[in-house]
């Protein structure tokens, strides 16, 4: 059981910052930005092919190859980010917006597309990368990210678990359960609210009266921690020192990432309904590609060359998702019934049967 007797707890307002938004290093000093040169080129890397993949999954959706998408553009020094500090034994929850995170973790997105195209599979391959499944219903993947740290735990075992949720899923009661437990149980558990602005069509300010989510963390008795969620290299420290000191039996960490969904919340919305343009605009001026590509060039670090690989390489990614995905055979749809249970119940019987007939199918 945790211990209560600790001494209270206070969160900053002001996210942690490494390289400013015009790209020059800031003063902050409690973290470090001493990574090897080839691994700072190469999260610069990882951020531009999420984001050429992502227009990809866009178009792959506006011409009916996707059942639907959800954007992560501008999100992507947060999920590369976090991802990238990360063993790769560290099993990783997410939600349905971390393209970066699967990127970093090797998961081909030609299996993501799968998994957006509605195939039966639902992305099971993702466990062979230490990631789950991605979970659609808001919240949910927290509990389990909690569960598979609390195993990890009796089993003996030094990884940890990151649960990648959206500042919405803060308002769920699932959410409210998992950080309980985790605090309660000291599970080796980093919560990771990437907190984009909108939970759909409803603002942060709607949500909670709270001075940030990060404060959040208080009332759990766990350490709540803002980033600046569109400095890569702020998100990674911060995200290492959370699993780091999980990893070391202290428990979980609340971390709010503080971002901007520039894109729709999927390709199903209309954000111009409930949002202003003049928002996105300073928004889009804080995007975490160029600011990072403005921090390599003043580091001596970034090149033509390197410019140029990286776009080979998206060039070479895009093709291989559109080669994927791109009229895939369909699932039969009768496998939704027949690969559920043992037995079919009569309830999914009926079900099955009103379907078949519809499809003109029936036996």
């Amino acid at each position: 059981m945790a211990d209560v007797s600790q001494k209270p707890m206070t969160v900053d307002l002001d996210p942690v910052q490494l390289v400013a938004a015009d790209g020059t290093p800031t003063s902050e000093s409690r973290y470090g930005r001493g990574l090897p040169p080839e691994t700072l080129c190469w999260l610069h890397e990882m951020m531009v092919v999420t984001r050429e993949l992502d227009t990809e999954f866009v178009n792959l959706k506006r011409q009916g190859q996707l059942a639907l998408f959800a954007s992560c553009r501008g999100q992507e020094a947060a999920q590369v980010g976090a991802a990238a500090c990360l063993r790769k034994t560290d099993w990783l929850f997410p939600q349905y917006r971390e393209l970066g995170a699967y990127l970093v973790r090797g998961i081909p997105p030609g299996h993501v597309g799968a998994a957006w195209r509605g195939t039966w599979h639902g992305g099971l391959d993702f466990t062979k990368k230490c990631c789950a499944p991605m979970s659609i219903p808001i919240g949910t993947q927290t509990l389990h990210a909690v569960g598979a740290a609390m195993a990890a735990q009796r089993l003996g075992e030094d990884s940890v678990t990151v649960a990648f949720l959206g500042d919405g899923a803060t308002s769920e009661g699932d959410v409210h359960e998992a950080l309980n437990f985790a605090a309660v149980f000291v599970a080796p558990c980093v919560f990771y609210v990437q907190n984009n602005q909108w939970a759909i069509s409803v603002p942060v300010s709607k949500q909670t009266a709270a001075p940030s989510l990060a404060h959040k963390a208080i009332g759990y008795g766990m350490p709540g921690i803002r980033v600046d969620g569109n400095d890569v290299l702020a998100c990674y420290a911060v995200v290492a020192e959370a699993a780091a000191r999980a990893r070391a039996g202290g428990g979980p960490t609340l971390i709010e990432a503080v971002t901007y969904r520039l894109g729709p919340h999927t390709t199903s919305d209309d954000p111009s309904r409930y949002r202003t343009q003049d928002e996105v605009d300073r928004w889009a001026a804080l995007d975490p590609i160029p600011r990072y590509r403005a921090y390599l060039q003043a580091q001596g670090l970034w090149s033509e060359r390197l410019e140029e690989r990286i776009a080979a390489r998206a060039k070479r990614m895009r093709a291989e998702l559109r080669d994927a995905v791109f009229d895939a055979p369909d699932f039969d749809v009768d496998e939704v019934f027949t690969t559920v249970y043992a037995e079919i119940t009569p309830g999914l019987q009926a079900q099955r049967q009103q379907l078949l007939a519809e499809l003109g199918r029936l036996e």
